[in-house]
């Protein structure tokens, strides 16, 4: 074994590089939260006076309040911790169905809501998106399938998943249409708030929301694996159920444990502490939501000077996640020793990371909680690229 390549880890990405990564960029850590990083890094540091048995009841670190400030911030009633946005959904889908049962969710949602629907042996219905080049989802699309479902089965859906924010072109659902859709068809809702919550506002009561999941590493900036599973009052008792082992061979019971949470949440040290340190700033920050979307509308209208680059989804962008479609750099790769590599260490060379290395013909980036400055850098950066290889681009306006 060669042990000498696991000292001296440095990935020195976000100070020294402008990171795009559409994945990152809500869960870039605040000062707050490395600091915490570093006093909480030891495994079950929050265990320390666990009197409880469970992680969201520890009272020093204050976790029993973050879990209701979470909730109040969400408008739910209860939320758990979960290892990941993809374990809640999960978690909430195990809980409220039964095996040979089928979901109803959008045609964008992540591939781990069809993991999460695999493993809980549910059958799955698509709402369609209306295709190129919006991928928009129409919330009556959710009562045509409810509708056909029953035609087909007997029995209305047993849950609707939409994705509030999809990953491949960062277009905002109408998630309080689908909602009012649920309630009128008694179909319980879950929302995937992954590219969401966290960096702009959510009322889940307001949306109709029944389930809510969020990502603490995607967008709450925290630490990787974090998850939030939040419910209204209505569910908790079913989401929430605890073990029903009252005394096994030695005498144990585990009647304080929670299933869907195999018994305490997986977070113990660095990621539930990780938000808990920034959730201050994040309550803070939704607050100027329009402020970055108007910012990732300015990026995309100074990319849309470069003649063949369009931005994909809705237009103008509602959201800090968007993609573009960029042909004339995928003609260029054509001609370069690196191909489809080359935008990737052009920008790199530019000091910009977070483009998918090998996309030349398309791509995404997210410019939430980047200055204006950067983003104007950022927009710089790729009209330069775009006249060293002779693509024309507009004269701004």
């Amino acid at each position: 074994m060669n042990l000498d390549i696991y000292k001296n880890l440095n990935r020195g990405i976000e100070s020294t590089y402008i990171n795009l990564n559409p994945i990152q960029r809500g869960g870039v850590l605040t000062a707050e939260a490395r600091k915490a990083a570093l006093e909480f890094a030891d495994g079950y540091s929050v265990c320390d006076f666990c009197f409880e048995s469970r992680v969201d009841l520890v009272q020093n670190p204050p976790v029993r309040n973050l879990t209701a400030d979470i909730a109040e911030f969400l408008n739910m009633d209860d939320v758990r911790f979960t290892a990941g946005c993809r374990h809640a959904k999960w978690a909430a889908m195990h809980m409220v169905t039964e095996p040979g049962e089928t979901l109803v969710l959008d045609s964008l949602a992540h591939y781990t809501s069809y993991l999460a629907a695999e493993a809980n042996q549910l059958k799955v219905v698509e709402v369609p998106h209306s295709g190129y080049p919006e991928f928009t989802i129409d919330p009556e699309g959710y009562a045509e399938k409810f509708e056909e479902v029953e035609r087909n089965t007997g029995s209305l859906p047993a849950l609707a998943l939409l994705t509030h924010v999809d990953y491949r072109y960062g277009n905002v659902a109408d998630a309080a249409s689908v909602g009012k859709i649920c309630k009128e068809y008694g179909v319980p809702f879950l929302l995937n708030t992954a590219y969401s919550s966290g960096i702009m506002p959510i009322d889940g009561k307001k949306l109709g929301v029944d389930f809510l999941c969020a990502s603490g590493h995607k967008s709450w900036a925290a630490s990787a694996p974090m998850g939030i599973l939040a419910t209204t009052f209505e569910w908790n008792q079913q989401v929430f159920d605890k073990s029903t082992i009252r005394g096994d061979w030695s005498g144990r019971g585990f009647t304080k444990k929670e299933v869907a949470l195999f018994g305490c949440s997986p977070v113990f040290g660095v990621p539930v502490m990780s938000l808990m340190a920034s959730f201050p700033s994040v309550v803070e920050r939704v607050k100027h939501w329009d402020e970055h979307v108007e910012n990732a509308r300015y990026l995309a209208s100074q990319l849309e000077r470069i003649e063949g680059f369009h931005q994909m989804g809705v237009k103008p962008t509602e959201h800090t996640l968007v993609a573009f479609e960029s042909l004339p750099l995928f003609e260029a790769a054509a001609k370069t020793k690196k191909r489809g590599y080359f935008l990737y260490h052009e920008l790199k060379k530019r000091k910009i990371i977070g483009i998918q290395p090998g996309m030349s013909k398309s791509f995404k980036l997210n410019t939430f909680g980047l200055s204006r400055v950067q983003i104007e850098y950022v927009a710089n950066a790729f009209i330069e690229i775009a006249r060293k290889y002779d693509i024309p681009v507009e004269d701004e306006a």
